[in-house]
């Protein structure tokens, strides 16, 4: 019984894969330039989703937009700024949810947007979901983690000059109400035999 409870729990608590690189614009291309049309494409697996690019201002203001799909069954918990990221004065990450970045580029608020940040090299390896989770200038903000569902962002600096990003956006398994009650009992039984054999045992002694 024992044996079988452990097998149980191993795979009921797998941990998550390491999904890799979903995009980098060194090798796959420029994201696109307009959240009405986002680059596509980019499915989160269980594990760690890396996205790397630059922005920035060389005579041309370098806007990246993106759409990431997080699969059903799955949920988004952080996006975490990797190793490597610069910015200039102001570098900016926001997020809508859909397809599309709906917001126009000289909007005076955020409204539209789920969140948004100024992020830097100060936030590395930090995750950046609890401060974008905040309403902030006319954003919704939101709830974490996010569940399925597909999320545009758009990331820009004003600054002259090319500056690097990386963000690990780091998905899970969404927790079923069903899987937790399958373990609930399993725990409950594993208690009750072992209550048993610890009363059968002392009944022997005796």
């Amino acid at each position: 019984m024992q044996l079988r409870f452990t097998l149980l729990l191993a795979v009921v608590c797998l941990p998550a894969l390491n999904a890799g690189v979903i995009y980098n614009e060194s090798i796959s291309g420029d994201f696109a330039n307009s959240g009405l049309t986002p680059t596509g494409g980019l499915v989160a697996a269980a594990g760690s989703n890396q996205i790397f690019g630059t922005t920035g201002n060389t005579g041309t203001l370098d806007r990246d937009y993106f759409t990431v799909t997080i699969p059903t069954g799955l949920q988004l918990n952080a996006i975490t700024v990797l190793p490597g990221t610069t910015a200039g004065n102001i570098s900016f990450i926001g997020m809508q949810a859909g397809n599309q970045v709906t917001l126009p580029t000289n909007a005076s608020t955020a409204t539209g947007l789920l969140g948004w940040w100024h992020y830097g090299p100060s936030d590395i390896n930090d995750n950046l979901l609890p401060p974008m989770s905040t309403p902030a200038n006319g954003s919704s903000g939101f709830t974490i983690p996010l569940g399925a569902g597909n999320y545009s962002f758009w990331i820009q600096d004003f600054t002259p000059g090319t500056f690097t990003y990386g963000f690990d956006f780091a998905v899970a398994a969404a927790p079923e109400p069903a899987t937790w009650g399958f373990m609930v009992a399993a725990l409950t039984m594993f208690g009750v035999q072992r209550r048993f054999v610890t009363r059968s045992a002392r009944r022997r002694i005796r």
